[in-house]
């Protein structure tokens, strides 16, 4: 990686480096991790090792996305921060927009829920390889407690703020529920009714009754 553009940075702090921070933890269990970490202070890293420490946190990385996913968008999900039903039929004309979008919050979005398993990890990895409990640990578990609320809340944050601007960008689709014994489409969307006007009601003509018999006037029987 040559350069850092809007793109790849993305991607590293979307992937890599909470990736490089829970192979960290996994140095405390394996030799052959901690030695590609430590490279470094033993004289000038290798061609070879900064490739494996690379490809090593990218592979971490996305394996922390994994945990991510399952454990904390499903608690935002819970709690009622739910992602619309955008409207992806307008993707093709604003596609830059939603890439802009997606790079400038949903990256950070990874990157604040993937450092909060990565770090949890390595810090649990740590308390262990050291022998110590949480009481031994004394002011790192407060330490640790705040970084862990602050990764958490800025998840959230940049998250509904996602959801949020997309729709704006998109729109979002009204899918109401459908009514009983309707049937929905198979593509999951929705129904769209045909506007269809109520049947009119037959028309009912009515004659007018007939006129009764008039009895005649006494004049004129009187003329008779």
């Amino acid at each position: 990686m040559n350069a850092l553009t809007n793109e790849n940075f993305g991607l590293v702090i979307a992937y890599i480096l909470p990736g490089f921070v829970a192979l960290w933890g996994i140095g405390y269990f394996s030799p052959t991790v901690e030695s590609w970490i430590t490279a470094s202070q033993q004289g000038a890293p290798t061609v070879a090792g900064f490739l494996y420490v690379t490809l090593a946190s990218v592979g971490t990385g996305l394996t922390v996305s994994g945990v991510r996913w399952l454990v904390i968008d499903s608690i935002h999900h819970v709690t009622g921060l739910t992602r619309p039903a955008w409207r992806f039929g307008n993707l093709d004309d604003k596609l830059k927009g939603f890439l802009t979008l997606n790079e400038g919050h949903y990256r950070y979005y990874q990157f604040y829920a993937n450092m909060f398993i990565a770090a949890g990890f390595t810090y649990a990895a740590w308390l262990v390889w050291n022998g110590k409990g949480l009481r031994a640990a004394g002011w790192a578990n407060l330490h640790f407690v705040v970084l862990e609320i602050v990764l958490f809340a800025n998840s959230r944050d940049t998250l509904a703020k996602y959801y949020s601007r997309v729709a704006q960008l998109l729109g979002t689709l009204n899918n109401p529920k459908p009514k009983k014994g309707a049937c929905r489409m198979s593509n999951g969307i929705g129904k769209h009714h045909a506007k269809t006007e109520p049947a009119s009601k037959p028309v009912v003509t009515t004659q007018a009754p007939a006129a009764k018999p008039t009895s005649p006037r006494p004049e004129q029987t009187q003329g008779r």
